[in-house]
Order: C-alpha cells, then sequence, then structure tokens
C-alpha cells in the first residue's frame, strides 16, 4: 500500500484533452480524457461521461498509480495486439485493417444499433479474407436466442477464437455458453463492471476474461485479479477502455507483466484516432513495444478541450479524489 497523493497534486500540472476520431466507436465520436503528471511519469483519467463517481473513481485510482510507481516489472519487450474493426460497412474493412500490419487477430464489432445481423456477417467474412483469427464483441447487446442466432450465423464461414460479452447479464453468458459449447465466451463488462470480478468465472459464464487497466483500479489490480482468474483456470486478455497513447502504455505495461499471455491484446485502438496526444504506437509485426509515453506538449495544446469541459473534468476528479480519501486514502501496490 502507498498513501494517496494530495488533490492538489493530483491536479497540480492537469491538462484536459479531446481526440477527434476517425470512426464513430462506442456511440462517440471525441474521447475527452484527463492527463495528469506524478513523479513517476503521466497517467490517464478518462472514465465515460455516464459512468457514476464510485465506479469512476477506480479510473482516478489507475492514473495516480501510473504517474505516482509507474509500471510493474515486465517479463516481455513486445506485446501482441488485435486489429479493432468498428461497426463499419464491409467494404471499409480492409482500409481499417491497413492501419494494424501485422496482426494476426481482429476484434470485430457487432451486434451494432441500427445494423442487422447481414451486416455482421458481412464485415465478419470481409475480415475473415484478410486475418486468420476472427473474435467478435457484440458490448452485451444480444439477448440468449439473438446470440445464439447470431454465433451459429457468424460461425458458418469458420470458427471465432471468442464471442466477447456477447449478452448483457451473467445467467444470460451461461446459457450462450451451454447452448454453444464451441464458441468461447469471452466476459468484459460482466468483469469490469461488477462489484465482484469473478462471479461470472464462478458462474460459468466465461472462457476468457477481457481485463482494462482503468476500470480496474491500475495495472497492479489488474495482475492481481488476472492471478485469481488464472486460477479457475481462465485465461485473460487486456484490453484498451478507448485510451489515449498514454492510457495504452499503462495497458501495454500489464501485459507485458503478465507471466503468461494466451491472446493477443486489445490494445491497437489508437489507430481509431484522428490524432492523440503522443506519437501513434505503431504495431511491428502486429506487436507494441513496451515504453513509457509522455504527451506531446504542442499536441496537447492543440488538442484541449474547452473551458467548460475542462471544468467538468477537473470537478469529476476532484469529487472521485474524494471518495478515494473516504476508502482509506491509500491505494494498491
Amino acid at each position: 500500500m502507498t498513501s494517496l497523493p494530495s488533490l492538489g497534486e493530483v491536479l497540480a500540472d492537469a491538462v484536459v484533452v479531446s481526440l477527434p476520431m476517425r470512426v464513430r466507436f462506442r456511440g462517440i465520436t471525441t474521447r475527452e480524457a484527463l492527463l495528469l503528471r506524478g513523479p513517476a511519469g503521466w497517467g490517464e483519467f478518462a472514465p465515460f461521461p455516464e459512468y457514476a463517481d464510485d465506479e469512476a473513481a477506480h479510473w482516478l485510482q489507475s492514473a495516480i498509480e501510473d504517474a505516482w510507481l509507474g509500471p510493474p516489472p515486465a517479463v516481455r519487450t513486445r506485446v501482441p495486439i488485435n486489429a479493432t474493426v468498428p461497426a463499419v460497412d464491409a467494404d471499409r474493412v480492409p482500409d481499417v485493417l491497413a492501419r494494424y500490419p501485422g496482426a494476426r487477430t481482429a476484434k470485430v464489432k457487432v451486434a451494432e444499433g441500427g445494423q442487422t445481423l447481414d451486416d455482421d456477417v458481412a464485415r465478419v467474412r470481409a475480415v475473415r479474407a484478410l486475418v486468420p483469427n476472427v473474435r467478435v464483441d457484440a458490448n452485451g447487446g444480444w439477448s440468449v436466442d439473438e446470440a445464439e442466432a447470431a454465433l451459429r450465423a457468424l460461425t458458418a464461414d469458420g470458427p471465432l477464437e471468442y464471442a466477447e460479452q456477447p449478452c448483457a447479464s451473467v445467467p444470460e453468458l451461461v446459457e450462450v455458453r451451454r447452448r454453444m459449447p464451441d464458441v468461447r465466451v469471452a466476459a468484459d463488462e460482466s468483469i469490469r463492471r461488477a462489484e465482484d470480478p469473478l462471479k461470472v468465472v464462478r458462474a460459468g459464464g466465461a472462457d476468457v476474461a477481457v481485463v482494462k487497466v482503468a476500470p480496474l483500479g491500475g495495472m497492479r489490480r489488474l495482475l492481481s485479479l488476472a492471478d485469481e482468474l488464472s486460477s479457475h483456470g481462465v485465461p485473460v486478455v487486456v484490453s484498451s477502455a478507448l485510451d489515449t497513447a498514454v492510457g495504452i502504455a499503462a495497458g501495454v505495461a500489464a501485459a507485458a507483466a503478465l507471466p503468461e499471455l494466451e491472446f493477443a491484446c486489445g490494445l491497437g485502438t489508437g489507430g481509431l484516432f484522428e490524432a492523440d496526444v503522443a506519437d501513434s504506437r505503431e504495431p511491428v509485426d502486429g506487436e507494441l513495444a513496451v515504453e513509457a509515453v509522455a504527451p506531446d506538449a504542442d499536441r496537447v495544446t492543440a488538442l484541449a478541450a474547452s473551458e467548460e469541459r475542462s471544468r467538468w473534468w477537473i470537478e469529476r476528479a476532484r469529487r472521485c479524489h474524494g471518495l478515494l480519501e473516504q476508502r482509506g486514502g491509500r491505494f494498491f501496490v
């Protein structure tokens, strides 16, 4: 355990940025984040706007860990990543995949509002033509019956590496696994947004766990959870929460510290931004190098959020810091 820095220390060099996106992703076209600097480097506080303060406080804890403690010891120097394909038309897939040179795995968004299963099948088919390993992510968008029908259609041309969060609830995930024993089910929201992240595993609702640094409260909490999941025979995939280059670096550092890394990580989402706070981390042969990232001052100035939005984020960080103080003013090492 280590002491929580004061609010003044946390906000001393804080800056809020707004990153434009190439395509709509997760229903947004810009991504806002508060960046803070500490003795070990930079951290990122960027819980999605709809998250309540109690949940968002985990993201502040993660940012403080990154900036005040830095990364845990690494056991590898490079981390394999998957390409991320938003819910675009099938004819746009080649352009999206071109941003991930050497990637042998792609995660494809499905179950997007306003689209059909035929759209999903066409998108996945276009990805299969270019990448050997395909996983899909429904973000909890299907019912059990819809998930069964969709997964049968999506596996007609070949297997899926896994289906991420096909349904929203744990009982639904359990039922999908029962009905579709040949398709691995990966849990994302059921882990990162749960008070008990192991609940879905104990219930039999997950073959794979998708874990993200910020929602779990930091790199070291992620490693601790990964160790517990491993004891249940469930491997992890470290993924991004649509992070800036600072947050991606924390995800890569966490993945680099895992004893085992069975699957490519979902840490290539930097390609979804038109501009970022640091030079784009380009994958080489489908892998990202493990290295520290510091925001570029000129880029940060160009991407600065409006005064109104900056005040909103500062006030949010203030409230979340208060919650961390109420929880004991100490955080996990």
